[in-house]
């Protein structure tokens, strides 16, 4: 099976970062769906101009003494769909679909993912974190993550930068320094 290159994890590009893209009509969705088809009902939604969000993040392994890369979805079998009825019906006939849920706090979640988005930028490796715990809510103050809000999990004696889906109870977290944060 061959390894596909990086796909469009996002669209449109700015969907995460401008508040504007709010259009009346559309509602933030968590699509659940079918094992192994994130990437396949995100690339039917691209198709059809349909704002989504898939955060892929790069895994490295070894392969008969090949390094091998490919990008695999960061929370298995969630697409974070932006749409309106019409366009939820038309994610819902890829067949692809297990169950919508709907967002009723979009502006949190179009946060949260904007966070999360931004770690996966920085290129650190990722530990995803199901079920979180309440930590102490911080601020990254300098460094290439400068800005980024999250909770301290400790783990292993090292510090950790959690930045969480609330509605999934879900994130992802990276090694960091404490040095470099502040509470908030």
């Amino acid at each position: 099976m061959p390894i596909l290159a990086e796909q469009v994890s996002v669209f449109p590009e700015r969907l995460l970062e401008d508040a504007s893209t709010l259009d009346l009509g559309r509602a933030w969705w968590v699509l659940y769906t079918k094992s192994r088809q994130e990437k396949a009902i995100a690339r039917n939604l691209l198709e059809q101009e349909i704002p989504f969000y898939l955060p892929l993040v790069k895994k490295r392994w070894l392969c008969r003494g090949r390094k091998m890369v490919s990008y695999v979805p960061l929370f298995a079998n969630y697409v974070f769909l932006f749409a309106d009825q019409i366009e939820l019906a038309k994610a819902w006939a890829t067949n692809r679909v297990v169950r919508a849920l709907p967002v009723a706090d979009g502006q949190r979640l179009r946060t949260d993912l904007s966070n999360l988005q931004r770690l996966i930028a920085s290129g650190k490796p990722l530990t995803v974190e199901s079920r979180l715990t309440t930590g102490m809510p911080v601020r990254v103050k300098h460094g290439p993550l400068a800005g980024l809000e999250g909770t301290v999990l400790t783990r292993r004696g090292d510090t950790r930068l959690l930045v969480a889906v609330d509605f999934l109870k879900q994130g992802a977290s990276v090694e960091i320094e404490d040095y470099l944060l502040e509470p908030l």
